[in-house]
């Protein structure tokens, strides 16, 4: 099994903390559309075959894209690629663009699941990371959603937002939790460098909460999810039994996957390839039959460290049985010695050769995350 994933590289405008390869320009669209149905065909091989069990649509904005646009690419992608009978396909979605309308005819096409960017349903947080929808917009278009059919609806919420008290915090996750969608994602945020937000952090208009505020905000999450039936699958996802993104899984799991857009990864088992983050480059390189990406062939290290690196962050963890299949006896005599300190400390916890964070280890995953890989 296969994944296929597509960045749509345009916003109607830019968040302040958004760091992805987006910008605002519509004119570009019609010719993107063109580039991307042609990579499809440039690269049908690339899969060698397998069937596609997901199909993801991110970005960017999906929710810019016309009920053609996106008819126009699922007939590419069914005329390459054979799809599994109960493939996950999901779009992005801003609250904004997700009218009655619309939705009933996107899910009049393939799509069986939908993300919804919310980030905070408090007016003031929205203004001031430069979303375009307000509280109540993103309220009624998750129950527009279900209202046109779609019983697989996945939401992103943003803790730590500057000036966001605990209080407001567990207003949103109050609200989500009454919304009856099956999916959560919660993110963190930080402050990337070059985004308006990492700007206004260096001129003191905007400041990171603490850590402590930032922890218990997390373990405040955590309870919250665990009371309302939510399983934490992943730091950040959390999603009703059977439920969890498929399509985000397979990346844990290692599973092969092509990426379709300016700045979009894939992944053979053997290399990473990831294609330039310029849609005027990427659409002038793909008309005229030129590389449009770089390749880097992955070593045993670098993949055993893929895998520590997505598989720590997962309710199941780290199987310790396939560090020695794939990576060999040095790799998990590594892994043992690297870990036990983690386990003495209660940051790590094991259970039939699985090593999954504690809570408390939860907090600190990129510290125990540098221990286990392999420099």
């Amino acid at each position: 099994m296969a994944g296929i994933y597509f960045h749509i590289p345009f916003c109607r405008r830019r968040c302040t903390y958004c760091d992805f390869y987006t910008q605002v320009a519509p004119k570009l669209k019609p010719e993107f559309i063109n580039s991307a149905i042609k990579e499809l065909e440039v690269r049908k091989d690339y899969l060698e075959d397998e069937i596609i069990d997901t199909v993801y649509f991110g970005g960017g904005t999906p929710s810019i894209l016309s009920i053609n646009d996106f008819e126009r690419i699922f007939e590419t992608i069914n005329r390459f690629h054979t799809l599994s009978i109960d493939a996950e396909i999901t779009f992005e979605a801003n609250p904004d663009d997700l009218s009655i309308d619309y939705l009933k005819k996107i899910r009049q096409l393939p799509f069986n699941r939908i993300s919804i960017g919310i980030q905070s349903f408090i007016d003031r947080d929205l203004i001031k990371i430069n979303r375009r929808h307000t509280g109540i917009q993103a309220i009624e278009a998750v129950k527009k959603a279900q209202e046109s059919g779609f019983s697989n609806i996945s939401i992103d919420l943003i803790y730590g937002l500057p000036n966001q008290s605990m209080e407001e915090w567990c207003s949103n996750l109050t609200t989500a939790l009454q919304l009856d969608v099956q999916h959560i994602s919660i993110y963190g945020l930080t402050f990337e460098k070059g985004t308006k937000l990492w700007q206004e952090r260096i001129q003191g208009v905007s400041m990171n909460l603490d850590d402590e505020i930032m922890n218990n905000m997390y373990l405040k999450t955590l309870d919250e999810m665990s009371l309302h039936g939510f399983e934490a699958y992943e730091i950040s996802n959390f999603s009703k039994p059977g439920y969890r993104s498929r399509h985000n899984s397979s990346y844990w799991k290692g599973q092969k996957y092509l990426g379709i857009g300016p700045s979009a990864h894939s992944y053979d088992g053997d290399s990473r390839q990831w294609n330039i983050s310029n849609t005027e480059k990427y659409n002038h390189l793909i008309k005229s039959e030129l590389p449009f990406f770089e390749i880097e062939r992955l070593t045993l290290q670098s993949k055993y460290n893929d895998y520590i690196m997505v598989s720590i962050r997962t309710i199941e963890g780290i199987d310790l049985s396939k560090i020695e299949f794939e990576f060999g006896e040095e790799y998990k005599n590594y892994f043992l010695k690297s870990i036990q300190n983690h386990i003495n400390n209660c940051l790590v916890k094991v259970k039939n050769n699985y090593y999954s964070l504690t809570t408390n280890g939860i907090l600190i995953t990129n510290t125990v995350l540098i221990d286990l890989m392999k420099v």
